[in-house]
């Protein structure tokens, strides 16, 4: 008997992991590097400390990024586990229990009790460590923690968004170094914000204003402090 053909669907779920440390890493590059930078130069630092002071944040950020993320990311990874070694001894000292609960759950969302029981008693033939783990704690591998990536996709991303205010700088006359980082600064984070939107099925428009709104007052804030506490010009 041949099986139904499945349709192709596109969903978006699997993209949590690295999107989001990507758009972290970015946005954090881009906003952190700017205002670092503009808060150096509105203390009156010249065009080269300004430039060498964007370049340490950079390699600052980066490694903090990555190492920060590592660690959260792996804690959770270390909770999957324990939960998961836990349902594996459950399973192997009280099968029957963990089958009725397997049952309940599936009764929960909609099952009859003899279909649930059915269901429940192949899944559990199949493979019972996968199926407590999806339906009862809610793990899977899409979702699942991954702490190498994560930390891999924050340092590089956050590398690239420091980059383009760096560019900015390094290009920028001495005297229009602040409003052309400051403008082209928001302008990244509105594209990046709007990408990464629709990347995850959300508003573009929304997106954008939410990442760059934020951005433009940590720089604001940032270049206020450099002014205040800087050297007379």
């Amino acid at each position: 008997m041949l099986s139904p053909k499945r349709h192709k669907e596109r969903h978006r779920t699997d993209r949590i992991g690295w999107l989001r440390a990507a758009v972290l890493g970015a946005n954090d590059g881009i906003v952190s590097t700017a205002s670092l930078v503009l808060g150096v130069a509105s203390a009156s630092a010249s065009h080269a400390s300004v430039l060498v002071a964007g370049v340490a944040g950079l390699v600052a950020g980066a490694m903090s990024m990555a190492a920060g993320e590592y660690v959260s990311v792996h804690s959770q990874a270390d909770t999957e586990n324990a939960d998961l070694n836990r349902e594996r001894e459950e399973l192997e000292h009280a099968p029957a229990a963990e089958l009725r609960e397997l049952t309940a759950i599936y009764v929960g969302r909609g099952l009859s009790y003899e279909l649930a029981t059915q269901v429940a008693e192949q899944l559990t033939r199949h493979d019972a460590l996968g199926a407590h783990a999806r339906d009862e704690l809610g793990l899977s591998d899409t979702t699942s923690a991954r702490p190498i990536q994560a930390a891999l996709a924050s340092a590089a991303s956050f590398a690239v968004g420091a980059i383009l205010p760096l560019a900015v700088t390094a290009l920028a006359p001495e005297r229009l170094l602040i409003p052309w980082v400051g403008a082209s600064s928001i302008s990244f984070l509105a594209i990046l914000g709007a990408v990464a939107a629709r990347a995850g099925g959300a508003d573009p428009l929304v997106g954008a204003v939410r990442v760059s709104g934020w951005g433009a007052l940590a720089m604001a804030v940032t270049a206020g402090v450099g002014a205040l506490f800087g050297a007379p010009v």
